[in-house]
């Protein structure tokens, strides 16, 4: 009995980190909304028509929501990166380079909720 309740105690959890993440409506999840706001915020208009836009993004997450999206780390990151493409379709952005979202562990344990950092990073040169 207890194994099921543990079961259904973690698909509660992985439905709550998903729900902040990718929500069920129309709306975005909160992660979303900070990518889709550094990109309005650090972009750098370098002439009519052509605004640049960070690439490059880095999702600090608590150690326990780490743990918890570790086994869909990957279709999370290409979710994020979807998100971030479609956002700057949407404003009319560009990009240095390719759009990469990193999702890691948060350096400091006292963190709990998730941090975002963004960069423009420039294609790597052949």
């Amino acid at each position: 009995m207890r194994l099921l309740q543990a079961e259904r105690a973690m698909e509660h959890w992985m439905a709550c980190l998903w729900g902040s993440l990718r929500p069920r409506r129309r709306e975005r999840g909160a992660v979303v909304s900070i990518l889709c706001r550094e990109c309005d915020e650090r972009a750098l208009i370098l002439e009519r028509g052509r605004t640049v836009a960070p690439n490059a993004f880095t999702v600090e997450l608590p150690h326990h929501s780490h743990i918890q999206l570790a086994p869909a780390h990957n279709e999370l990151g290409i979710y994020l990166t979807s998100e971030v493409h479609r956002h700057a379709a949407e404003q009319g952005y560009t990009f240095a380079g390719p759009v990469a979202v990193d999702l890691c562990l948060a350096e400091e344990e006292g963190v709990g909720r998730f941090r975002v950092h963004s960069r423009i990073s420039p294609a790597a040169q052949i």
